[in-house]
């Protein structure tokens, strides 16, 4: 029987505007199995995993669990556990670390001030400090979830830490089952959908010298879906990879039409128009899905510059 990314794969589903909507991502290192709900269904305290998932409500931060590639089998709780806040909007962009024994110390983080890029919560809750090495790149595995997630991103998330590529975890609900293997690389917060190891290597490579991939992106999770297409496309019309070039402005406009700008660093404006439409014909959402679905697709019919007088009339 196929799986839900092998229909997607081949009906060529595009993969521009799907990624998870987050603008700080906040990662606990989480070893041994994960179920579905990870927070609630791992061997962390289901009570702090409740406590977390609410604490993180509507602040526009992403709770997340990671692990290290490799066997999952119950070692016990671990002694220390390293934790990652990452902040993903343009020229804010920041990856501070810490470790900690106690995982409870993080309902001590002020999740508003997180949410909105202020880091000094974490630093002086956690300890934190800037994170000194290579980007992160972060598989989802959660098999739990979808089998998709297991079958294709556990192998891709061993085949990295093989090769001696470093920052390589294993993480917790992406989103997007049938865009397996999907990956989070931080701390610019793109997500990257059917990707393959010596793509990954590339996109680490990029981003370690602050550029990012068009091909295979689902987007910057720092934005809404609209926003991730109308970025992506604007990047490949003007030929821009610098990662923190390119902003969205405002959002107009409400589903199944929205009018998206962007600014660039260097001050150009423009207006990019993003169609809601649906998938056809029907396909499985996720492995586990017991109906057909039309997953909705974003597909940027405009992109229009911006000239002076047209911006102060904006």
């Amino acid at each position: 029987m196929s799986t839900c990314s092998v229909v997607s794969r081949d009906l060529d589903e595009p993969v521009p505007g799907t990624a998870p909507v987050a603008r700080t991502w906040l990662l606990l290192e989480q070893p041994g199995p994960w179920g579905a709900k990870a927070l609630t269904a791992s061997h962390l305290d289901p009570a702090l995993g409740r406590a977390l998932d609410a604490a993180a409500k509507g602040t526009g931060v992403r709770v997340a669990l990671i692990r290290r590639p490799g066997r999952h089998a119950d070692q016990g709780a671990p002694a220390e556990r390293r934790v990652y806040a990452a902040h993903t909007v343009p020229s804010d962009v920041w990856l501070h670390g810490a470790t900690i024994e106690d995982p409870r110390r993080l309902l001590d983080l002020d999740f508003a001030a997180l949410g909105r890029g202020d880091r000094r919560t974490f630093d002086s809750v956690l300890g934190g400090a800037p994170h000194p090495g290579d980007p992160l790149a972060l598989v989802c595995t959660n098999g739990k979830r979808d089998r998709c997630c297991a079958l294709l991103g556990r192998p891709l998330a061993a085949e990295l830490a093989a090769s001696g590529a470093d920052g390589v975890w294993e993480v917790t609900h992406l989103g997007g089952h049938r865009f397996s293997p999907t990956v989070l690389v931080l701390p610019h917060g793109y997500v990257y959908g059917r990707v393959q190891a010596h793509v990954v290597k590339e996109i680490l490579h990029g981003a370690r010298e602050g550029r990012i991939a068009v091909e295979g992106c689902r987007g910057n999770s720092a934005w809404e879906r609209p926003g991730q297409a109308a970025e992506l496309a604007l990047r490949s019309a003007v030929d821009e990879d610098a990662a923190q070039a390119l902003t969205v402005v405002r959002t107009d406009g409400a589903a199944p039409r929205w009018e998206v700008t962007l600014a660039h660093s260097d001050g150009r404006r423009w207006r990019v128009t993003v169609v809601q439409g649906a998938s056809q014909p029907p396909r499985p959402e996720s492995c586990g899905a017991s109906v057909l679905g039309a997953p909705a697709r974003m597909e940027v019919t405009a992109v229009r510059a911006l000239s002076a007088p047209a911006v102060l009339a904006s």
